[in-house]
């Protein structure tokens, strides 16, 4: 694995991806990145080969693929944005990872990592959720999300390429920025705690989720890659730990020491899985992945580089 490609390197979880995969793997890497929602600033410091461009260009995306090891696939729009967009969301998550899969076999790519999600779930039968449970769509990011994981199903069983399956459970941590309306609950609540301001929790806060942190959630992916056990394979990767929006609302008021309380406001039509909590007995057994960081480890670190991005702006 010299030589990687990682398409949507330049957003959250991909470019904390790209910094562990050069600076710890010694990788070559190259980011395909339309920066929708991706900053060349989270690149900064990083040994990399940037291009801008889309998925659904295949031309640029054969030069991208071109004498490549692997390919991490992690370009997508979100779950906001297939509200808003529902055409895009299709267009991007699914043609784009059949482009990513096609061409990828035509160069003779050794491993291909698509990042999925535990959206694909909705409100599951059973807790913990295990992979095998039957998916639930409740948006169009988790249809179009569940259709890349078929295609790479079919591309598995078919022409025999090597390809896993990541299904990543709410990730937090580094190049969250709360400016960025795409951004996750834990961002936003430093950025309000912080300002000392009161956190905004939608419905009644007891709704759960599975918190992983984004140096945990990057380290499976790339034991995804690194393993011969993982073709044809899904895994899911989070902690095993359900944690309530209220638990975690409190966890960053204690943490940052400042703040207001919780202000109570509507649910959202996208907050509607009420408790999410996924068995990660398979990426134990099959990668040896185990989570390093505790929830409040995890939002310690990124109390801390929160801080430490806003320094150059309140000295300035």
């Amino acid at each position: 694995m010299k030589k990687v490609l990682v398409t949507g390197g330049a957003g959250f979880v991909g470019s904390n991806l790209v910094r562990m995969l050069s600076e710890e793997y010694g990788c070559e890497v190259t980011v395909l990145d339309d920066l929708f929602t991706g900053r060349k600033d989270f690149l900064a410091g990083i040994e990399h080969e940037l291009i801008v461009g889309s998925v659904l260009d295949t031309d640029l995306l054969e030069e991208c693929m071109r004498g490549k090891d692997a390919v991490f696939h992690l370009a997508a729009r979100n779950i906001i944005v297939s509200i808003e967009r529902p055409r895009e969301d299709m267009e991007v998550n699914i043609g784009g990872t059949f482009n990513v899969l096609e061409t990828a076999l035509k160069y003779g790519v050794e491993k291909v990592v698509y990042a999925s999600t535990s959206s694909i779930y909705g409100n599951p039968r059973h807790l913990p959720i295990s992979e095998d449970e039957p998916p639930s769509f409740l948006n169009f990011y988790s249809v179009s999300k569940y259709a890349g994981e078929c295609y790479c199903r079919a591309f598995y069983e078919v022409y025999d390429l090597p390809v896993c399956v990541v299904r990543y459970s709410n990730v937090y941590g580094y190049n969250q920025s709360p400016e960025n309306p795409y951004c996750g609950v834990v961002e936003k609540f430093l950025d309000k705690a912080l300002q000392g301001e009161p956190l905004p929790v939608h419905g009644d806060g007891e709704q759960t989720r599975d918190f992983t942190f984004v140096e945990d959630a990057c380290r499976a992916t790339v034991l995804a890659a690194l393993s011969p056990k993982s073709p044809g394979e899904v895994y899911n990767v989070g902690t095993g730990v359900e944690t309530s929006v209220n638990k975690l609302a409190y966890t960053i008021l204690s943490l940052v020491g400042k703040g207001g309380d919780i202000v109570r406001i509507d649910r959202r039509d996208i907050d509607n899985i009420r408790r999410r909590v996924l068995n990660v007995e398979k990426v134990r057994q099959h990668l040896k992945f185990f989570t390093s960081h505790t929830l409040e480890m995890g939002i310690k670190k990124t109390l801390d580089w929160h801080i430490g991005q806003a320094r150059p702006e309140e000295s300035s």
